[in-house]
């Protein structure tokens, strides 16, 4: 790989350098570690927490509605679709949590547009340029010790870490990151030309943060022989990292399920399953579960009906998942009303930026009016 191609693929970095991440007491905030998973192209919450026990759900979905008896119950009410089986131990452990109906007012239906709102935290009718993370480290910076603010792993897109000043990694495999990074740091030096200069400065910072980022961290943890359980044992490394971040954002899709939904969405359930219980493991082996917090998040749920080629359209609430050694288990949020839909959707009962609130004020400790642009109530799963 020459160096344009590398600084292309993986210098969507903005580093001030590399320094061991040692925290001091004004950092101890970032000590906890956020963990989000984007379920891209709008995950199916009907068919993921399922209302097993209303009739309407079977009405609305007669061919692709979990059957009764193959649902794993967690309450009288709601179930979890059959491959989120792996879930169950962390589930009864009480360390998993599952908050019904998170959406947001006036709902856009765009992949694009949606997508956009989450990443950012603005409102329907409302544009912002950085990603509430980014915002976020804006307003109160991570340690500059830490080798990033945020690691994206598996993907060019940095979301809800785009823009502002966070410092950003994309990586794919931390070894093969590492190895790349030595092309960046030939002819690293000074130059005349100021253009030149910076862009072997840049160089110089990814080589200085790759060369922390999962350096020597080795996991005894087996990991799910797919696309994603390579991103979790990436994502898992990163995390075990004396180099330090703040937060790793990892990706899985597409549950764009438009045509035959059954099979699809199974699968790519399992994956989320098997992909979560390996970075649980691979934490608690690292002595890290205590401090993360793992965190889905999509641009939109389905619609409750479904449509004529065995799938689902494009809804708006859904459910969302939240796991870590803190996290009060259990089921938040409110629950799908299959008896009040508007135009065919879901209500939302909580706003996707409640979530956010509560990963700011009571994962992190701090302020999340700048990051959220106003105060939203935060839930009670930390």
């Amino acid at each position: 790989m020459r160096r344009r191609e590398f600084l292309t693929s993986l210098a969507a970095l903005t580093c001030y350098g590399f320094a061991p991440a040692t925290l001091t007491a004004g950092d101890a905030r970032y000590r906890n570690l956020l963990i989000l998973v984007e379920l891209k192209g709008g995950n199916d919450g009907l068919n993921t927490l399922i209302p097993y026990a209303d009739a309407r759900y079977a009405q609305l979905r007669p061919r692709i509605a979990i059957a009764r008896d193959q649902v794993l119950p967690l309450s009288e009410q709601a179930a979890l679709h059959p491959a989120l089986a792996p879930l169950m131990p962390l589930w009864q452990a009480g360390q998993l949590a599952w908050v019904q109906g998170v959406g947001y007012p006036q709902p856009n239906l765009s992949h694009f547009r949606s997508i956009e709102i989450w990443d950012t935290a603005s409102d329907s009718d409302q544009t912002l340029e950085a990603g509430w993370l980014a915002r976020l480290f804006l307003q109160a910076p991570p340690p500059p010790g830490f080798a990033a603010h945020g690691v994206v792993v598996g993907s060019s897109e940095f979301g809800p870490l785009a823009g502002g000043s966070a410092r950003t990694v994309s990586l794919s495999d931390t070894a093969q990151f590492r190895r790349q990074s030595r092309l960046a740091g030939q002819g690293a030096t000074a130059h005349p030309n100021a253009s030149l200069a910076h862009v072997l400065k840049v160089e110089s910072d990814i080589r200085q943060a790759a060369g922390g980022l999962g350096a020597g961290v080795q996991l005894a943890t087996a990991f799910p022989q797919t696309p994603f359980g390579n991103a979790v044992r990436a994502a898992a490394q990163v995390a075990a990292s004396p180099a330090g971040v703040a937060a790793i954002k990892l990706s899985l899709g597409s549950f764009d399920t438009h045509v035959n939904q059954p099979a699809q969405h199974a699968r790519l359930l399992g994956e989320l399953a098997g992909g979560v219980v390996a970075l649980a493991a691979a934490l608690k082996e690292k002595g890290l579960w205590e401090r993360s917090l793992i965190l889905s998040y999509a641009e939109f749920g389905r619609r409750p009906a479904e449509n004529g080629s065995n799938g689902t359209d494009h809804g708006t609430a859904s459910a969302h998942l939240v796991a870590g050694g803190r996290v009060k288990g259990g089921l938040y949020g409110k629950a799908p009303d299959l008896a009040r839909l508007e135009g065919g959707n879901l209500v939302h009962g909580v706003d996707f930026r409640s979530l956010y609130a509560t990963v700011i004020q009571r994962h992190w400790g701090l302020d999340d009016r700048a990051a959220l642009g106003g105060r939203f109530p935060a839930l009670d799963f930390v």
